[in-house]
């Protein structure tokens, strides 16, 4: 039974989520911009968490009782002695330090906890209550918008502290996370709190040279076995762990029946994700094995006519895909075969542009704190995957960069928002740049930018549109001269935000950009779209900063005639 400080501090973060939309539904009745702004900047002390808040202990995706885990051998802080006196906390160390992931078995860590981490942090919301990899990239740029510049670098240090302690930056600082990281943003969340500290008249290039060591370990995570993508010199995503991870069977109830069912429907799908179990066969298994009947697929009920048993199970390696496509962040698409299962197959265009971009930053980050030597190494290695990007990755007769399955030798046709993070990183070519940008219309909708014309039911595909994907495509038209392109994309996202939070007085994790609507109703995994929300929030931010004085002032325009029609 949970003890009454832990039910405590779970209705407390409830009502924290609750009363952000509450909050802002009273804050709507403003002219203009001005109560969206508020929410936002109200959202930060909001979504706010720190190792002498109760509410920061608990993990809605599982629903234990808390525990904190310190680093092997780490000193136990008074704040955390604190914590364990006021919110009745198990403080626990870790079994061994870890230098680096894949050396902890996460299965023996029980029950899984929060992992400590020396400052505050900004989660996203909702069911996201602990300090994300990539989400934090688009909230430090909001913070640092909204002038919260101590706070985002105090997100910052804390990966440096990730990476030091738990051997990368990682998915989120739960234990269950200690097998996978998550897209590699950190050098662009050092250069963006250096640029903000540098305007506010603080150049600190001492803290770029404490920064440089950790995005060294975090970047030579990407390029050295096993995330290596084949022979193309390109990396790809991969989790160290194996079997369904925790959280997914945990919080995501039904859902790799879900996914057996599918791949019985679609054998041709199936390749070896599925495996048969005979009758007193034993075999060595992770995961659970499912009862399924011929009716099964198709009414979702078992019945006495339905025939012969099977007795199926979800293969090894589907389970390192189902992980690995965790770590991408895009959980769920289609997009590396059915159920993101053959996401460990591929090299895909977003993160190697990420690391083209980190190779960029360094080389940068090299000549700003006297390494010379080094910032040629970085042009050499940023020039190499520039290469091996255009072999592998772009399609010309398509005008598309697609991911490259590097187990059978062939690009994807799968069409993909990622297509534009080449323009963002700056690696594209002036002629791929405008075939890119002439495909815009195979993603663009009334609310923004689809992340995928196709349809398969899933929240990373088509209806949805998601910030983070919008701002690196939006910045990377900008990138290439195309502003027209990029003032009416973010005006068409901008104004799906708004209009929402008139509706409802909140802002959210995804949008329904053909509806223009916050309605997600998706066919697997987690079914809410979360309050909130800390990468939105930052997105807005950000879009809204970049457009033209005059298109700001169209918008809320907009805002201001659409309240007086309401009335």
């Amino acid at each position: 039974m949970l003890s009454r400080k832990l039910s405590f501090s779970l209705s407390l973060l409830i009502l924290i989520t609750c009363s952000v939309g509450a909050a802002a539904q009273q804050q709507a009745s403003g002219p203009g911009l001005a109560p969206i702004r508020q929410y936002i900047a109200n959202g930060w002390d909001t979504l706010t968490r720190s190792m002498t808040d109760c509410g920061s202990i608990v993990d809605p995706k599982m629903k234990v009782h808390p525990v904190l885990y310190l680093p092997a051998g780490f000193p136990v802080p008074p704040a955390v002695e604190k914590m364990h006196a006021d919110c009745n906390v198990e403080i626990q160390h870790l079994p061994k330090p870890i230098k680096q992931l894949g050396e902890i078995n996460t299965s023996a860590i029980q029950p899984h906890g929060l992992l400590y981490l020396e400052n505050k942090y900004v989660v996203p919301g909702g069911r996201f209550n602990e300090m994300y990899g990539w989400d934090s990239y688009f909230i430090i740029l909001g913070l640092l918008r909204d002038g919260r510049i101590d706070l985002a670098r105090g997100m910052v240090e804390n990966f440096f502290f990730e990476i030091e302690n738990y051997g990368a930056l990682l998915n989120a600082n739960r234990t269950y996370y200690l097998t996978r990281s998550q897209p590699p943003f950190l050098s662009s969340m050092v250069l963006a709190v250096y640029e903000a500290e540098k305007q506010a008249g603080r150049a600190d290039t001492a803290w770029l040279a404490r920064a440089y060591p950790f995005l060294l370990k975090d970047y030579s995570m990407w390029t050295r076995d096993p995330q290596l993508a084949g022979s193309t010199d390109l990396a790809r995503y991969y989790d160290f762990g194996d079997g369904p991870p925790a959280e997914g069977l945990q919080d995501e109830g039904g859902y790799y029946r879900d996914v057996v069912t599918y791949f019985m429907l679609h054998p041709e799908q199936a390749d070896h994700y599925l495996v048969e179990q005979k009758q007193g066969q034993t075999q060595e298994r992770q995961g659970a094995s499912y009862s399924i009947k011929a009716c099964d697929v198709v009414t979702t009920m078992s019945r006495p006519e339905c025939g012969t048993e099977h007795i199926v199970r979800l293969s090894a390696d589907y389970y390192k895909g189902d992980r690995s496509m965790r770590e991408s962040g895009f959980d769920i698409s289609f997009r590396f075969g059915a159920y993101g299962a053959a996401t460990h197959h591929y090299a895909p265009v977003c993160l190697n542009s990420l690391l083209y971009k980190t190779e960029k930053d360094m080389d940068q980050i090299s000549v700003l704190i006297g390494k010379g030597p080094d910032a040629k190494v970085w042009r050499t290695r940023a020039a190499t995957r520039q290469s091996r990007m255009q072999q592998y990755l772009w399609e010309s007769g398509r005008g598309f960069f697609f991911d490259y399955d590097f187990t059978q030798s062939k690009k994807s046709t799968y069409r993909y928002l990622t297509t534009y993070y080449p323009l963002w990183a700056g690696l594209a070519t002036p002629d791929q740049a405008a075939a890119v940008a002439k495909n815009l219309t195979a993603f663009e909708q009334p609310g923004g930018l689809a992340m995928s014309p196709e349809n398969s039911g899933m929240q990373w595909d088509y209806p949805y549109g998601w910030a983070p994907v919008q701002l690196l495509a939006i910045q990377g038209l900008r990138r290439y001269g195309y502003n027209a392109e990029a003032d009416r994309l973010s005006h068409k996202f901008l104004s799906t935000v708004i209009e929402n939070f008139q509706r409802d007085g909140t802002i959210r994790e995804k949008y329904n950009v053909v509806t223009r609507s916050s309605e997600a109703p998706v066919a697997a995994g987690y079914q809410a779209n979360v309050i909130g929300f800390g990468w939105t929030n930052g997105v807005f931010l950000e879009l809204l900063h970049d457009l033209p004085k005059e298109s700001v002032e169209a918008l809320e325009k907009e805002v201001l005639k659409g309240k007086s029609a309401q009335k």
